[in-house]
């Protein structure tokens, strides 16, 4: 059971970071830095925050507070990011520090009590926390993109119009056992 929740975790951190990746591919340098108003975030702002938590909550993930006292929360929503390749560039240290402390898990330390601000956490909690932060934030992400593109935005999900097609070709396949992700991240290996 560790195995196939830590399986399924993992894909569903990969959908999600694939979400970003694929909202990014749409969007110019200057996109990035783009804000609704004042006091909204842009899409830099957002990554900063994201890398500045990942890093956080995932260096040491089994032996130390997942909130680091080196860590400057504030600092992350401080708009000083100032190219796209900055901003790609802190996007994948956060990932791969994330998927890093996910490949430490095993059946010897799947008991170990996560702490953070020194509340206890079991790992799937730790894990399921995380991962309602991230989607919320990348679905930030995603809906600026999408407001940004307008009509010649490309959809990441099924298009508009398409669900009663997308639903007869996954109904006319046999019943099986499949994670949802499988589909799309396999379409992005493709590439």
């Amino acid at each position: 059971m560790q195995e196939n929740y830590l399986a399924s975790a993992k894909k569903q951190f990969q959908y999600y970071k694939l979400l970003g990746d694929k909202t990014f591919d749409q969007l110019d340098e200057k996109d990035f830095f783009w804000q609704f108003n004042e006091v909204s975030n842009s899409i830099a702002v957002i990554v900063k925050h994201l890398w500045g938590n990942m890093l956080s909550r995932w260096t040491d993930f089994l032996t130390a507070d997942g909130e680091k006292e080196w860590r400057n929360r504030d600092a992350e929503f401080e708009a000083d990011i100032r190219t796209m390749e900055e901003m790609l560039k802190k996007w994948e240290e956060g990932w791969a520090a994330l998927f890093n402390a996910l490949d430490s898990v095993t059946q010897d330390n799947f008991e170990t009590t996560i702490y953070i601000r020194n509340m206890g956490h079991t790992i799937p909690e730790a894990v399921n926390r995380q991962m309602a932060h991230y989607a919320y934030h990348v679905g930030q992400i995603v809906f600026i993109g999408r407001m940004i593109k307008g009509s010649a935005w490309l959809s990441l999900s099924i298009p508009k119009g398409k669900s009663n097609q997308y639903n007869q070709e996954k109904f006319s396949q046999p019943k099986r056992k499949a994670h949802f992700t499988d589909e799309f991240l396999e379409d992005d290996n493709k590439e």
